[in-house]
């Protein structure tokens, strides 16, 4: 079978070799402004607002914390100051991220960020051993619980505080394809339901339930273990180069619809970050010639690059 390599090459134009000859296509984002740096300073930027939240959320509830002893409260307390404290991780990752390539890491520095999803995934899963840890040490040595009407306050400021940082994470996060930043994400959408739960234990306590405040602990427990695994399956999959089916269904079917494209034969990919690296080979005529590789090359690369944003980079071997 003879194979049909595109040389490197802009987007929108290509060069010529001599038959015989093997080459490769590699289609990139091209601008003024370097996508990968774009979505990075987003991600940055979204980090940023949503620590300016989570603290201002922690200190009013460290306050009322302070005033009642509700372990409960201590349990989303934690929570949101583990929340704030992956804000580290990420914004190193989304810095790091905006580095260009190097000759030792020739695919760039993307990887980081999957690394800080995974120090995202260790905070949720120590808040969740210390809330256990704590709710059961209240069952058998119980403690009384003081300011319920501000408890209350409080775990309503947690739920609202929560929710909004959770929401607008996710919201970049799908926007510039980062399960780092949707991870961190659902992790505090789960804040502001163990927020709830502290409600629910103001409320049990004040119809004389004491024990439904370290039960609620062991709820929030609960809650964040689901998380833990549901974000680490994330994670740990793109670690191991490990792409959703829908990703690569998608660079298939936009590559069969190229109208000189016969049909389309391996297509592997995997992130690196919030972008997406793609190879793709595509069976052509027997009667192509190198010139007409390219230019069938080149036209599967414009369609990838309009149709995935979120793509870094695509290798497209021509064969016939």
């Amino acid at each position: 079978m003879t194979q049909l390599f595109v040389p490197k090459s802009a987007l929108h134009h290509s060069h010529h070799h001599g038959e015989g000859h093997h080459h490769g296509d590699d289609c990139h984002t091209h601008g003024a402004i370097d996508p990968a740096i774009a979505t990075s300073e987003r991600g940055l930027w979204a980090v940023k607002v949503s620590l300016i939240g989570l603290v201002i959320t922690a200190i009013a509830q460290a306050t009322v914390f302070w005033l009642s002893g509700s372990v409960a409260l201590l349990a989303d307390l934690i929570h949101n100051v583990g929340d704030a404290m992956t804000a580290l991780p990420l914004g190193i990752a989304f810095i790091i991220g905006r580095r260009k390539p190097t000759e030792r890491f020739a695919y760039g520095y993307g990887r980081v960020e999957d690394l800080a999803g995974v120090a995202v995934v260790g905070v949720i899963l120590l808040s969740a051993l210390i809330t256990a840890y704590e709710s059961i040490d209240r069952f058998y040595h119980p403690q009384p619980i003081y300011h319920l009407g501000a408890l209350a306050i409080a775990a309503l400021i947690g739920f609202v505080g929560n929710e909004t940082v959770g929401l607008f994470r996710i919201r970049v996060g799908r926007e510039i394809n980062s399960a780092a930043l949707v991870a961190d994400g659902q992790h505090a959408l789960a804040d502001g339901l163990v927020s709830l739960a502290v409600l629910v234990s103001a409320m049990g306590v004040w119809a004389g339930y004491s024990w439904a405040d370290p039960l609620m602990g062991l709820v929030i427990t609960v809650l964040l273990l689901k998380i833990v695994w549901e974000s680490g399956q994330t994670i740990f999959t793109r670690l191991l180069d490990g792409v959703e089916p829908d990703v690569i269904h998608t660079l298939r079917h936009v590559a069969e619809h190229v109208g000189t494209v016969k049909s389309v034969g391996t297509v592997r990919a995997r992130w690196l970050g919030h972008r997406l690296y793609a190879e793709l080979d595509i069976v052509v005529a027997e009667d192509c010639s190198v010139k007409d590789g390219q230019i069938i090359s080149g036209a599967v690369c414009r369609e990838l690059q309009e149709h995935i944003a979120y793509l870094g980079n695509a290798t497209v071997r021509v064969t016939c």
